[in-house]
């Protein structure tokens, strides 16, 4: 292996067995080897992080951020295919691959890579949840240059807020909810027009409108609900699937008052817990006052939603009620629950 990188070596420019090109730097792009005299292309099948960590690690550009795949950085000759690396070779012809040349490859599937060293700072940019019930759930906001701002709703999408999810940790995209859902932002508008093909590793690899150009206002700010939120319980019923509604907000369990409650907002809490359809939505502390915080008031399902955080309500904390107004749910999924129909049992 090392006499083949002393015969790439010596044919391509500067020395450099490989590039990146079509990125911000020298440092992101598409992923190009020198061979028989003449660049091209690696195939993105196999293509992962632990091959992107190979390449930042030989160029010297600090750690890898991302592997984008389908020709994100554009188009050139398929040198390579089915590269697999386990993420500690010294260099890209370390790892296992097909013969140079040999690939049932397009084009689209050109591998790209995006490491930390010598970028433009939006493609480092940090991203968060903010206003939500937990990190996993929130306005989006990202942070190039030093500067969190917000995401424009314009064609804002599952498959972008699933991205999102995956580059926070917490699992797939339950809904992404647009119209400043979690409060309206009031810092730049950062991304607009975003279009992930879902397969991304960061929102940053997706396409979208140069950072910073957007026709939007504050009142647009994109939201995500992720399945790892936790943000929801029933507590002091006869079983998970019957009690008294808690919400998760600020590391704080806390309830839900009674006002405008009623069988679509239980319908939303018990599809969302797996709990099968609502049988009842019992109000004045049915199952009990709770002791916490009052965190929702006035929710206002409309029975479609996939979370009760979609659902319209008061701000965060923000109620005229007490705990003998604590909302309750009863679910299907429970059988010979007290209660059930809205009766006493």
């Amino acid at each position: 292996m090392s006499s083949l990188l002393s015969l790439i070596s010596a044919f391509s420019p500067g020395g450099a067995v490989l590039r990146l090109v079509g990125g911000a730097g020298s440092c992101s792009g598409r992923l190009e080897v020198f061979h028989q005299g003449r660049w091209g292309t690696v195939c993105d099948d196999m293509w992962a992080l632990p091959g992107a960590a190979v390449v930042c690690r030989e160029l010297g550009c600090g750690d890898p951020l991302s592997a984008p795949r389908g020709a994100f950085f554009g188009e050139d000759r398929v040198w390579l295919d089915e590269v697999n690396c386990a993420g500690t070779e010294a260099a890209l012809s370390d790892c296992k691959t097909r013969p140079w040349g040999d690939n049932d490859c397009t084009h689209k599937e050109d591998a790209g890579v995006v490491c930390s060293g010598n970028l433009h700072p939006s493609q480092v940019a940090q991203i968060r949840l903010v206003n939500g019930s937990s990190r996993c759930a929130g306005r989006v906001e990202v942070l190039p240059n030093q500067q969190w701002g917000t995401v424009c709703d314009d064609n804002w999408d599952l498959q972008d807020a699933g991205v999102v999810c995956r580059q926070l940790g917490c699992g797939t995209a339950l809904s992404a909810p647009g119209g400043a859902r979690f409060g309206r932002g009031s810092d730049h508008i950062w991304l607009d027009e975003v279009h992930c093909a879902g397969t991304e590793a960061a929102l940053s690899d997706c396409r979208a409108e140069p950072w910073g150009a957007s026709n939007c206002d504050h009142g647009e700010d994109a939201g995500v609900v992720c399945s790892e939120v936790a943000q929801l319980r029933l507590v002091n019923g006869p079983s998970r699937c019957a009690g008294r509604v808690e919400v998760l907000h600020n590391q704080q369990w806390g309830t839900v008052c009674d006002d405008s409650w009623d069988l679509q907002d239980a319908g939303v809490v018990c599809r969302q817990l797996g709990c099968g359809t609502a049988l009842s939505a019992p109000g004045g502390a049915r199952f009990g006052r709770g002791s916490d915080h009052i965190w929702l008031d006035d929710v206002n399902c409309a029975g479609t939603e996939v979370a009760l955080s979609d659902c319209r309500a008061r701000p965060w904390g923000e109620s005229n009620c007490t705990h003998g107004q604590d909302a309750g749910v009863v679910c299907s999924g429970v059988s010979g629950v007290p209660g059930a129909g809205g009766q006493p049992g």
